[in-house]
């Protein structure tokens, strides 16, 4: 964070997810706790004006910069979001599907184990949850050629409020540097 810079930056989430299947894409900031993401919301991006909103992505060899901020109603507790992430093959499919607007909505994401899932849940290994041993203390994926020891999946909550962002760009590192 620049010591001189105007608004404070805020990188306490774990990543962005990508949604395709709206009107627009959605473009989810992830965090871990469903409690800060509503506050994040209620204290940031509440007070942010859907026109204001700027997404940039600058990219860099085979990561990128995911930067987002925004003018606010309410000043003091403007904060710009900033994080250096991996790229994917999600990120490349909104890089040619958003059409210039998207969806800005916030997420939970959350580690599932084999007790807190349906039986057809899929491990991270790709099997299913019948896929895996039935003991208490090994859940180990049954098929010989996986060496899943744990079953292990994941799910993302949305968060319902949404807002529509319309400036997006994508840049590489020696446009911003110019």
């Amino acid at each position: 964070m620049s010591s001189d810079s105007p608004i404070p930056w805020f990188d306490s989430f774990l990543g962005v997810a990508y949604r395709y299947y709206e009107i627009r894409m959605n473009v989810v900031p992830l965090f871990s706790d469903l409690k800060v993401a509503r506050k994040f919301w209620m204290d940031t991006m509440h007070w942010w004006n859907d026109h204001s909103i700027k997404i940039r992505f600058v990219e860099t060899g085979d990561n990128y910069w995911f930067i987002m901020g925004a003018e606010s109603r309410n000043p003091k507790n403007n904060r710009a979001i900033f994080k250096v992430l991996p790229k994917s093959p999600h990120f490349d499919r909104f890089k040619k599907g958003h059409e210039g607007t998207a969806y800005l909505r916030l997420g939970t994401y959350v580690i599932k184990y084999k007790k807190d899932v349906k039986d057809d849940a899929k491990c991270n290994c790709g099997h299913i949850k019948e896929d895996h041993e039935e003991g208490k203390d090994d859940d180990s994926c049954l098929f010989e050629d996986c060496d899943c020891k744990k079953f292990e999946t994941f799910q993302v909550n949305l968060l319902k409020k949404k807002k529509t962002v319309s400036d997006i760009k994508f840049l590489t590192e020696a446009e911003v540097k110019d």
